[in-house]
C-alpha cells in the first residue's frame, strides 16, 4: 500500500501479511509512517494506491464487513468526559449495532478483565490519562475483533498496568487473534512480538523476528539505530 499527501510520501509501497495468533510490531523513528500505516490498516485513512484486505474483506470495497473484524486502540485515547466509563461502553457498543443483556455483560467481563474496578460509574472527565487508556482498549474489545491495531499502547499506563496490558495482548493472540502494534519502546517490542517490521522514510526497511533483526548485535536497540541512521538509508 502507498499513502502520499501531496509530494509527501507518508507510506511508500508497504507489503505486509499478518497471520492468526501473530503478535507483529512496527517500529520506526518519529515520521516514519507507522501511524499512517495503522490508519489505513484499520479504514480510517484511504491509500492512495494498493489495497488492504482484513479476514479476506477488501477493506476498500467491503469496509462493513472488514472494519467489523477490527478493534482500533490510538495513541490518545478520546473519550467523552461527561459519560462515565460504563456509558462510554454502551456508546460503542451501539456503534457496532450491539444490543440486549448480552451487552452489560460483555462490558461487566471486559472491566474486570482490564480492572477498571470502581471507575465504572464515574465520569470520564475524573479519569487519569491510563484509566482512559483501559476503558478506550476495552472498547476495541467489545465486538470480539479478530485483529487489534493499537498505537503505542503503554504511553500513560503505571507498570501494573503495563504489565496487564501485555498479558490481555497475549492472550487474544493465543486464542487466534491478530495484535499490529505501533510502539517507540524497543524493549516491550523485543519482550512481546512475534516478528517486527522497521519502518523508515515511509519503507519497511527490516522485517523478521527480534532475534532475525538483532542478527549479531546483542540489542534490538543497536539494529534499530544501526538501520535507520543516516549513514544506513
Amino acid at each position: 500500500m502507498v499513502k502520499t499527501y501531496g509530494a509527501i510520501v507518508a507510506v511508500d509501497d508497504l507489503n505486509l501479511e499478518i497471520a492468526k495468533g501473530e503478535l507483529f510490531g512496527c517500529l520506526g523513528p518519529n515520521g516514519a509512517g507507522k501511524t499512517t500505516a495503522l490508519k489505513l490498516s484499520a479504514g480510517l485513512v484511504k491509500p492512495t494506491a494498493g489495497s488492504i484486505t482484513i479476514g479476506g474483506f477488501d477493506l476498500q470495497q467491503q469496509p462493513l464487513e472488514a472494519k467489523r473484524l477490527i478493534g482500533f486502540i490510538p495513541d490518545n485515547p478520546y473519550i467523552y468526559d461527561s459519560l462515565t466509563g460504563r456509558e462510554f461502553m454502551h456508546f460503542c457498543a451501539g456503534l457496532y449495532k450491539m444490543n440486549g443483556q448480552a451487552v452489560g455483560a460483555r462490558v461487566v467481563e471486559l472491566f474486570d478483565r482490564f480492572q477498571v474496578g470502581t471507575w465504572a460509574d464515574r465520569r470520564c472527565a475524573e479519569y487519569s490519562h491510563g484509566m482512559k487508556q483501559r476503558v478506550v482498549m476495552a472498547s476495541a474489545f467489545l465486538h470480539n475483533p479478530q485483529i487489534i491495531l493499537i498505537d503505542e499502547p503503554m504511553v500513560g499506563l503505571d507498570p501494573a498496568g503495563m504489565r496487564l496490558v501485555k498479558r490481555i495482548l497475549r492472550e487474544f493472540c493465543a486464542d487466534s487473534g491478530a495484535v499490529m502494534l505501533s510502539t517507540h519502546t524497543l524493549l516491550d517490542a523485543e519482550e512481546l512480538c512475534d516478528r517486527v517490521g522497521i519502518i523508515h522514510q515511509g519503507k519497511m526497511i527490516a522485517c523478521g523476528t527480534v532475534e532475525e533483526i538483532k542478527r549479531d548485535r546483542s540489542r534490538l536497540e543497536d539494529a534499530f539505530i544501526d538501520l535507520t541512521s543516516p549513514a544506513a538509508v
